[in-house]
């Protein structure tokens, strides 16, 4: 059996075409946060905070902290798509490579701005690569793999995020009005965008309200 699920047989050109430029977008999108300085998403408060802490960059961290939750994905028997170890490489490889290229505002009004576009643009990339039906993204499958085991996916992502925002918080990650922003903005979001962008009937990405994130 193969470690990987399998690639769905329909329209694998347009999945692919959604993979990608979803995986990047959700990079850039996520720089936007960043740059803004106003709260980051819980995960994100993590990578962020552990990046100050080891000294490597947040794009590097995310890609290490991917890696970790996929080993988590072992005992609950949770076998990954390919969409799920290109998000676990990529995104970080393009959150790294749009923070070389976008410089922090120097005005409030800018970094409100930033914080909008980087919600609204993080929502679209979701959208894109869930909706690519090619696998979640680790964290995401984490969630819904531990939910399977009989427990609310709702109890299940809050108590996940709800720790990896309090440890990344200690660790020094930016929690501000951008994460109650993005808590409250990101959910309706995906709620639309998801079911808007999926293609075709695949089973792999699971249902569009467990996966607000990657």
């Amino acid at each position: 059996m193969s470690i990987l699920l399998p690639i769905p047989a329909d329209r694998r050109i347009r999945r692919m075409a959604q993979l990608f430029p979803g995986l990047a977008l959700y990079g850039f999108s996520t720089a936007l946060l960043v740059r803004a300085n106003l709260g980051l998403d819980p995960w994100d408060v993590f990578h962020q905070g552990a990046a100050e802490r080891t000294g490597f960059s947040i794009g590097v961290v995310t890609i290490a902290v991917s890696a970790l939750v996929l080993l988590l994905w072992i005992p609950i028997r949770q076998r990954p798509g390919f969409g799920t170890i290109s998000n676990g490489i990529l995104v970080g490889v393009f959150m790294d490579a749009s923070l070389h290229i976008v410089d922090a505002p120097e005005t409030l009004a800018v970094r409100y701005g930033f914080l909008a576009a980087g919600i609204l643009l993080n929502g679209l990339a979701t959208g894109l690569y869930i909706g690519a039906g090619l696998g979640p993204g680790p964290r995401d499958g984490l969630m819904t793999g531990l939910a399977r085991r009989g427990r609310s996916i709702r109890v299940v992502r809050t108590s996940i995020e709800v720790s990896v925002l309090a440890l990344g918080w200690l660790l020094g990650g930016s929690v501000g009005v951008g994460t109650v922003a993005y808590a409250l903005s990101i959910g309706p979001l995906a709620h639309v965008l998801i079911p808007a962008l999926t293609v075709g009937e695949s089973t792999l990405s699971g249902r569009p309200e467990d996966h607000e994130g990657n």
